[in-house]
C-alpha cells in the first residue's frame, strides 16, 4: 500500500532530523519482525495469546534443573511449536533498509529486541541483541556465547568449552537478567545518542524502553515508525504512522536527495 501524504510528510521530516544529527541509533521491536511472518508473542495472532504465557519463573526453573530444561528444548513437540516460521522468514524491506542507513554511515547502532538473527541476515554489523538470539548458546557462567550449530549437545546440559559452565540458548527468559555486557552496551549507545529511530516496538518492555528515554533526557530527538499510537508516542519528536516495511526504505530514499 502506497504511504499517504501524512506519512511521507512525517518521513521528511525525520529525514532532516536525522540529517542535523550527530549520532543516530535505532531501536526495533516484534513489529518489523511481524512484516517478515513471524507470529508476535502476544496481542492478536500472538503464540502466548493463543497458548498461554510462559512460567515467569522460567530462569529459576532452569537454575534448578538444567538438563530438564535442555530435555524439553530439543523436544520434537517443542522445536515445531516455535520453530517453524522462524525457519521460514526472510528480512523484509525494513530490515534492509536499516542495514542500508549503517552502510551509509547514518546508523551508528542497532538495538533489537528479535530473536530472529534478521537484522543480521539483512547485512547490518553494530546490531546488539536485548533479548538474545536464537541461533545462538550463552554460558551463563562466563557470558560466552557459541553459534548453536555444531554445538556438541550430546550431554546435557552442556558445559562450556572455555570455563565449564552450564550453556544455555542465547535467548533471555522470564526472571534473567538481561546480559550484563549487551545491557551496558545498549545503554552506552542511547547516551551517545542524539537521535533514536524507534521501529515496530510499543517501547512498553523494560529495560529496552528506558533506551528512548534515556535519548531523550540527554535532550535528543526520537523518531517513532509505528502503524499504531504506543505509549512512546506523545513523547517523539516525529511520527511515521506507516509499518517499517515501508516507511524504513522511504526514509533512506529521502536522506538520499537530501546528500
Amino acid at each position: 500500500m502506497p504511504l499517504d501524504d501524512s506519512a511521507l510528510a512525517a518521513i521528511g521530516e525525520a529525514a532532516r532530523l536525522i540529517k542535523r544529527s550527530r549520532y543516530v541509533t535505532a531501536l526495533t521491536g516484534a513489529g518489523v519482525s511481524v512484516e517478515s511472518g513471524i507470529r508476535p508473542f502476544r496481542g492478536p495472532g500472538g503464540l502466548w495469546t493463543e497458548r498461554g504465557e510462559p512460567p515467569m519463573d522460567g530462569y529459576r526453573r532452569f537454575e534448578e534443573d538444567p538438563k530438564g530444561y535442555w530435555e524439553e528444548m530439543l523436544s520434537p513437540a517443542r522445536v515445531s511449536r516455535f520453530g517453524d516460521s522462524f525457519r521460514e522468514a526472510k528480512p523484509n524491506p525494513g530490515h534492509y533498509a536499516l542495514a542500508e542507513l549503517e552502510a551509509m554511515g547514518t546508523l551508528r547502532a542497532l538495538v533489537t529486541q528479535n530473536i530472529d538473527n534478521l537484522h543480521i541476515e539483512a547485512g547490518s554489523q553494530r546490531v546488539l541483541e536485548i533479548h538474545g538470539n536464537r541461533l545462538k548458546l550463552r554460558c551463563i557462567g562466563c557470558g560466552a556465547r557459541f553459534p548453536r550449530g555444531g554445538f556438541d549437545l550430546s550431554t546435557l546440559p552442556p558445559r562450556c568449552p572455555e570455563c565449564g559452565g552450564v550453556v544455555k540458548d542465547d535467548v533471555v527468559m522470564f526472571g534473567e537478567p538481561i546480559p550484563r555486557d549487551v545491557l551496558a552496551a545498549c545503554q552506552a549507545e542511547a547516551g551517545r545518542s542524539d537521535c533514536i529511530i524507534v521501529a515496530g516496538t510499543t517501547a512498553v518492555v523494560y529495560p529496552a524502553a528506558s533506551l528512548p528515554l534515556i535519548v531523550k533526557e540527554r535532550g535528543g530527538a526520537i523518531i517513532e515508525v509505528n502503524p499504531l499510537e504506543s505509549e512512546l508516542s506523545r513523547l517523539s519528536d516525529v511520527v511515521v504512522r506507516a509499518p517499517s516495511g515501508e516507511a524504513l526504505p522511504a526514509l533512506v530514499e529521502a536522506l538520499r536527495r537530501l546528500s
